[in-house]
């Protein structure tokens, strides 16, 4: 069945309590040239899932425990892009109707056809994710995210399926979360990457100048439009247009975005003549626009045109997997920056960086590291410069021993210093005789002489007298 055979790479979780079947399912399925992961119930699926993502599920609807229709739900609400298909028996097809209509991709009823099985599993594939295990040169379109993380694994391959199409794309999320970068990696994915990729904040231009900005204006349109300007819009034409904080764009400009997006032409400020442009829009925003829709700051039909797909970043500290590995590739990019030879992080400075709360997420994670490379001394990088660059008070648990010693010490050093280091007034006002003193002060190797000015006199009195 050579038609229905996948890529050695594309990965098939199978999951049913009968051995025999799972056996079986699982020879069919490696001889066709799929790799096969089972597990004989839903909660061990589930488990499997956060530790090897397939490009596909294929399950029994009678399980023990949780059932397949269980598993079909929690499957969708972890990982939306991920395929599932049930196999079940003639009692249970009314379950499995009502499971395609909420997005099973598809059922089979026991005994099933094998070829269909196989064509079934192809069309799923071709339809899915694309598999996790995809060569370097395929991850190419996605090389400036770093990450590990599962969450972040499903959002790349929604991501990724969405590059296929022109579909206009809302990315979500707070502010440090990378909303540029994915867009840039959604372009580079697409059939538009050899085109331009043009981002723009919205938000950070003068309602003024921004429709001039992405649409241009005419020479002598106002008073400083000394010659023609191309505008954004025009720029990007055949590509991608990145309009960051899109939640802050003034109404006035909403209503002319609108129009592009519905005539597909764009009209420069000052001239009567509309240009036909070709571009695909990304927005992104960290506002939340349906609370901005409800107090009548955002234009709902504009958010529609907008929103045709929603994707939504997740914050650093949902992603905490991911920060040893960026935090280490910051430091080996910025030690370069700074000329400085860096090795990694102390044990206890990844600890402190993994448990911090990240409230700027990954662009704070960014600026930490830069501010340790630059103090950095040591090929290791301590806890106390991660700490300090996270302004979190460095604290130190003493033992009894040394907390003892430590406060000693420091006594006989503020007692020298406030005698100017004359032993007798010292041991004097630390009611102990001047032998006693002179022992303490060579357990802590504390010369008194350094203790005293120039002009102090000086009390070179041989151990063993008394203090009067």
């Amino acid at each position: 069945m050579p038609d229905t055979a996948a890529p050695p790479a594309s990965r098939l979780l199978v999951v049913d309590d009968d051995a025999d079947m799972l056996r079986l399912l699982s020879m069919r399925l490696q001889s066709a040239g799929y790799r096969v992961s089972t597990a004989a119930s839903a909660e061990a699926a589930l488990a499997q899932l956060e530790v090897e993502r397939p490009q596909l599920v294929i399950s029994d609807v009678r399980l023990p425990g949780k059932d397949g229709l269980a598993l079909f739900d929690e499957v969708r609400r972890r990982h939306p892009a991920l395929p599932v298909i049930l196999l079940t028996a003639h009692g249970t097809i009314p379950d499995a109707v009502e499971a395609t209509a909420r997005g099973v991709f598809t059922y089979l009823t026991k005994p099933y056809d094998g070829k269909e099985l196989l064509d079934k599993i192809a069309q799923a594939l071709a339809l899915g994710a694309p598999a996790a295990t995809a060569t370097h040169a395929d991850e190419g379109w996605r090389a400036e995210i770093i990450s590990r993380s599962s969450r972040m694994a499903d959002l790349l391959a929604e991501a990724r399926m969405v590059a296929r199409s022109d579909a206009s794309v809302l990315l979500r999320g707070d502010s440090g979360t990378g909303k540029e970068l994915l867009a840039r990696a959604i372009h580079r994915a697409s059939t538009r990457a050899a085109k331009p990729f043009i981002a723009v904040n919205c938000g950070a231009i003068p309602e003024a100048l921004l429709e001039s900005e992405l649409f241009g204006h005419v020479k002598g349109a106002f008073t400083d439009a000394v010659a023609n300007h191309k505008g954004l819009f025009p720029a990007a034409d055949g590509g991608t247009l990145l309009l960051d904080e899109i939640g802050d764009m003034p109404p006035a400009l909403q209503v002319k975005l609108l129009r592009v997006l519905q005539e597909r032409a764009v009209r420069p400020v000052g001239s009567s003549q509309s240009h036909a442009v070709d571009v695909r829009i990304i927005s992104a925003t960290h506002r939340d626009l349906d609370a901005a829709m409800a107090a009548g700051q955002f234009r709902e039909d504009l958010y529609y045109r907008l929103n045709v797909v929603t994707l939504t970043l997740p914050t650093l500290a949902e992603r905490r997997e991911d920060i040893p590995l960026l935090a280490n590739h910051f430091l080996h990019r910025l030690a370069s920056k700074y000329g400085r030879r860096l090795s990694g992080f102390a044990p206890e400075a990844l600890k402190a960086l993994i448990s911090a709360p990240w409230p700027g997420n990954v662009r704070q994670l960014y600026n930490v590291v830069e501010q340790v490379c630059a103090l950095a001394t040591t090929p290791l990088v301590p806890l106390a410069l991660v700490q300090r660059a996270l302004r979190v008070p460095s604290v130190q648990v003493l033992t009894y021993a040394d907390a003892k010693q430590r406060f000693e010490r420091d006594y006989l050093v503020g007692l020298l210093k406030l005698t100017d280091g004359n032993v007798a007034d010292a041991a004097r006002l630390a009611d102990r005789n001047r032998t006693e003193f002179y022992r303490l002060l060579q357990k802590h190797e504390l010369t008194p002489g350094h203790f005293q000015s120039q002009t102090a006199d000086r009390d070179l009195s041989p151990p063993g007298d008394t203090a009067k």
